[in-house]
């Protein structure tokens, strides 16, 4: 019987079993290979109030049934898709990808937490050459620095964590600070900064940064109070530097993108030139062209024990960033 990683109750994670239902139309189905931790994210999902949940954040799964009305996909292929921490995967065939040839799928996965800050490389006014300081360089701003250095912006990466700092320096991000406050001299200088720390003295701190008519961007989620600041000093740093301070929420732009149907123009503008799987198709083909340096970064783990691995994950037990686990 197919298992599958639950939080059964507050910071409680087991491993239960399941049944796969019928194919739908338009579905397809396969063996899991691996799947991708979001480590903050799922550890917030285990503080809620509402269980059981099941998490998991992308999948690399091989194709084993196909469904009525499914096109280019055969049995055997493999396959990307945003999936939960189960042996097997069942996803509307449009909602996956086909990996480019020659990448690994505990590469592949990583293309999920690209997908994060991608949406904020799509929407931002900073263009190529623009200096960026990305806040915070867990997994999801290791992949941001990246994201914004292959788009040709310079990029400085702040992290108080100095094995966090020497991972991003070790895969090329040259310009890498303890702080924004190490950043002095780059004051007036900045047109975007990502926050991907969630930390509300870093956003204030960003907001004093940025140049005139910069931009902030909150990637990061704000789980839980930090400091003792208050909104006046926020509000300050914003008006008087006259600051686009505004969420990195990564749906701000369409699932997937489409074509202009005429038909359906009196709706309203139904272009959609940057999608959310637009972001990861452009992420597999970075990470198959080996545009972002990962060796050594990623944890393979099983999914036997799920509740010393998450234990792991909250005591920062586990050195690299990113964290896969292997159902092969």
């Amino acid at each position: 019987m197919p298992q599958e990683i639950l939080i059964s109750a507050k910071q409680t994670f087991v491993l239960g079993n399941y049944e796969d239902g019928a194919l739908l139309p338009g579905q397809i189905r396969g063996r899991t290979l691996c799947t991708l931790i979001s480590q903050g994210t799922e550890l917030g999902w285990a503080n809620g109030d509402v269980f059981p949940i099941r998490p998991g954040y992308a999948a690399v799964f091989e194709v084993t049934e196909i469904g009525d009305d499914v096109d280019g996909v055969s049995v055997g292929d493999w396959r990307f898709a945003m999936g939960q921490h189960r042996s097997t995967q069942t996803h509307d065939a449009r909602h996956t990808l086909a990996l480019p040839d020659g990448l690994a799928p505990d590469r592949a996965v990583l293309a999920r937490l690209m997908g994060v800050s991608m949406t904020s490389l799509m929407t931002t006014k900073a263009r190529p050459g623009d200096r960026v300081v990305v806040s915070g360089a867990g997994p999801v701003g290791f992949l941001a620095a990246h994201l914004f250095a292959i788009g040709g912006y310079r990029v400085t990466v702040v992290d108080p964590d100095p094995v966090r700092r020497a991972q991003a320096g070790r895969s090329g991000i040259a310009d890498c600070r303890a702080s924004i406050g190490d950043a002095s001299d780059l004051t007036g200088k900045v047109a975007l900064v990502v926050d991907c720390s969630g930390h509300e003295g870093a956003v204030i701190d960003a907001c004093r940064l940025v140049r005139k008519l910069g931009e902030v961007v909150m990637v990061g989620v704000p789980w839980r109070r930090a400091t003792e600041f208050s909104a006046h000093e926020l509000m300050q740093a914003v008006f008087f530097n006259l600051v686009t301070l505004r969420s990195g929420w990564e749906w701000e732009v369409p699932m997937l993108g489409r074509e202009f149907v005429w038909e359906e123009l009196l709706e309203g503008y139904n272009n959609a030139p940057h999608s959310v799987f637009g972001g990861f198709s452009r992420a597999l083909e970075w990470l198959s062209e080996g545009l972002i340096a990962v060796e050594g970064l990623i944890r393979h783990v099983t999914p036997d024990d799920p509740a010393s691995l998450y234990s792991d994950i909250a005591r920062r037990a586990i050195e690299q960033p990113f964290i896969v686990i292997d159902w092969a």
